[in-house]
């Protein structure tokens, strides 16, 4: 008996010593990496937390953060009836799965099951080492329980559905939905959620997009597993199993993406970041970027923005027809590059003659060759309209009528209402605001643009466009823009302006530009809630010839709001103090536009004669083959000062003359260097060398 005594002795303190050193290897373990110490793929989400744009780890790798409400609770339960039924209930390690291990391996001569809980799957994930020996699975064992000591089990979830395996360098549940099954995890099928399941076991082995049927038939297994479990009715698992295996692997979504890199390059520390786009509408406007780009032609870009004026909110941001496309220099995001606005400043000029009792919409003004300030003025197709309202000038974008408005403001003035908004105009080196701003000799950006005519939208409300949700638009000191009466003139007058054949008349106040030498087209318009702003041309500033507002960009913006559907909002009606009378009814002082009276050029003398249009030197791509393209654009010539009749000849040839001829429209047999040379009535001549592509 003491025999038998002293031998339970023995084995009471070898347990208790194995115990002890059980319980000193747990207490010991190295304590396991936070969640939000792991390394995971920097997030933009857009308005809605839609994912925008993913950005692989710094080992390359796709893990993106998720938290357990975000994924579909039938994969839950499936995972935990396919990998550990007893997760709630144990403590890291399951003796009756280790049990049951043990016997089929043993019954069958190899390892059927590894009796690994969904908490010693974590334990090897984040020590990233294998567990085929005995002494790596204890310690898997060991770190298994010292994890449940110290996390709950809906943390060691948070990990293993970060960091299980999905094939390649994906990582994480939600990496993995968005390539396999192109959406978020937050509502999987039967089928999806099963193939989740399986593919961590062996990820490679399992690639649908390589080995598809190793994938079906895992992926049948855990439908399998799933009925018995009772998280599947036989019906459910039938239908499942009918679904097809995705078979490509989808690129990570990469919406915005030069809005996107530039939140992320500004703020890199940030794991998680969003912005007020709309994902849908930016998918939409892309799309409609990018087909308006094929239209216009070879290396032709275009860029959109679409924001909401009563909040500034930015809801679309298309920098380019592609990001990769190479031949439209689509890396280049053109939404802030500075360029020409052309004659898009019109309306601010125009607003701030009402303001300042200038001029009224039905005012008479002049369109006639002049010269105000040593400046000559002409139109954009170099005829004159006589007398015409000031309704009529701005929407037919007359030049003289415009530059005497602004001289009448003040320059300084329009740039000073522009800086109101934000907006800093870039002038050459130098030089102090003149008249030739208001034509478009100033530097903007599109979105410059579209801030100042959503302000104008916003009844002359000043705010800046914002991009960063919880941004605010408010600017400080808020300073008028425009007064709300004169703002609702401007929108009044463009709601009415000529339009491109294709678009409706759906109550859009809207103002094109093009730019000197044809390389920058701009339009941007608004109804009562948005404001939407195009550019069209070449990134590298080549001209375009031929290349308007109205034919190129004006087209983009009506189809842009045509895709705005339902979220439409009428122009408003007019506010308090609105005059609405024709001429003759108006105030004396406000029947004739009160600009400088400037005596009229006459004996058809505009001053030096000069070609200015295109600059010498120039190289003009008219999409010539090596011969005569008769479907290819003409090249053409404009002309300053002079005396008629003029006479223009083309290689030493005569192509044209008229006492009015001061624009030559030719189309030339060939590509190559071309020599134009102009001689007025007095015997001036004037003479340019261009390379035609």
């Amino acid at each position: 008996m003491r025999r038998i005594a002293g031998l339970a002795a023995g084995v009471a303190l070898l347990a208790l010593a194995a115990g002890g050193a059980l319980y000193h290897q747990v207490a010991t373990a190295p304590l396991p990496p936070r969640l939000a110490d792991i390394s995971v793929s920097r997030v933009v989400l857009d308005r809605n937390g839609d994912l925008l744009r993913a950005f692989a780890t710094r080992d390359e790798r796709w893990r993106l953060p998720v938290r357990l409400d975000e994924i579909d609770p039938l994969y839950i339960r499936m995972l935990m009836a396919f990998e550990d039924r007893r997760f709630r209930a144990h403590h890291g390690v399951d003796p009756l799965a280790l049990g049951r291990a043990a016997l089929q391996t043993l019954s069958r001569q190899r390892i059927v099951s590894g009796g690994s809980t969904l908490t010693m799957q974590v334990v090897r994930l984040l020590n990233e080492a294998p567990t085929r020996s005995l002494a790596a699975k204890w310690q898997q064992m060991i770190g298994a329980l010292a994890l449940e000591q110290r996390l709950g089990k809906d943390d060691i979830l948070s990990l293993y559905v970060m960091r299980a395996p999905f094939g390649g360098n994906l990582e994480g549940v939600r990496a993995a939905s968005l390539v396999w099954f192109g959406k978020e995890p937050r509502r999987l099928t039967p089928a999806e959620a099963a193939l989740l399941v399986a593919l961590p076991q062996a990820p490679e082995a399992r690639r649908p997009d390589r080995f598809p049927e190793a994938a079906r038939r895992a992926r049948d297994r855990v439908l399998d597993r799933a009925v018995e479990a009772g998280v599947l009715s036989v019906e459910d698992a039938q239908a499942a199993r009918l679904d097809p295996v995705p078979v490509v692997r989808r690129a990570m979504p990469m919406i915005a993406p030069h809005l996107t890199s530039l939140v992320a390059a500004a703020n890199p520390a940030a794991v998680s970041q969003t912005l007020t786009l709309d994902r849908d509408l930016q998918r939409a406007m892309e799309q409609l970027v990018a087909a308006k780009a094929l239209q216009l032609g070879p290396q032709m870009s275009a860029a959109l923005l679409v924001a909401d004026h009563g909040t500034g909110e930015i809801l679309a941001s298309v920098g380019s027809p592609g990001l990769a496309d190479d031949g439209r220099q689509g890396y280049v995001d053109m939404t802030g590059a500075v360029r020409s606005p052309g004659s898009a400043l019109k309306p601010l000029i125009y607003g701030l003659a009402f303001e300042q009792g200038v001029a009224h919409p039905e005012s008479f003004i002049e369109d006639r060759p002049v010269r105000i300030a040593g400046y000559d003025p002409t139109n954009f197709d170099l005829s004159f309209q006589g007398t015409v309202t000031v309704r009529e000038a701005l929407q037919l974008s007359l030049n003289i009528p415009a530059v005497k408005l602004l001289e009448a403001v003040g320059p300084a003035q329009l740039t000073a209402r522009l800086r109101r908004t934000g907006i800093t105009p870039v002038l050459p080196e130098g030089l102090t605001p003149g008249l030739a701003i208001g034509l478009g000799g100033v530097g903007l950006t599109l979105r410059d643009l579209t801030t100042l005519y959503a302000s104008i939208a916003a009844g002359g409300r000043p705010l800046r466009l914002v991009h960063m949700a919880g941004e605010s638009a408010r600017l400080t000191p808020a300073l008028p823009v425009l007064e709300p009466v004169p703002a609702w003139y401007v929108a009044d007058i463009l709601a009415r302006a000529p339009r491109p054949s294709t678009a409706a008349d759906a109550g859009i106040a809207f103002k094109t530009g093009t730019a000197y030498g044809y390389r920058d087209a701009v339009a941007v318009g608004f109804d009562g809630r948005h404001v939407v702003g195009v550019w069209t041309g070449r990134a590298d500033g080549t001209p375009v010839p031929g290349m308007t507002g109205l034919t190129s960009a004006a087209p983009i913006l009506f189809e842009a709001f045509d895709r705005l559907g339902p979220s439409r909002v009428p122009l408003p009606a007019a506010p308090g103090g609105v005059l609405s009378l024709a001429t003759a009814g108006l105030p004396q002082p406000l029947r004739r536009a009160r600009v400088r009276t400037e005596s009229p050029l006459s004996g058809g003398v505009t001053g030096t004669l000069r070609i200015s249009h295109p600059p010498s030197g120039a190289e003009v791509d008219l999409g010539l083959g090596l011969s005569r393209d008769t479907s290819a654009s003409p090249l053409v010539v404009k002309l300053q000062g002079g005396t008629g009749p003029f006479t223009w000849f083309a290689n030493g040839a005569p192509v044209a003359s008229g006492a009015f001829q001061t624009q030559l429209v030719w189309r030339p047999d060939g590509p190559g260097l071309q020599t134009i040379m102009v001689i007025d009535g007095r015997g001036a001549t004037d003479r340019i060398e261009v390379t035609i592509r």
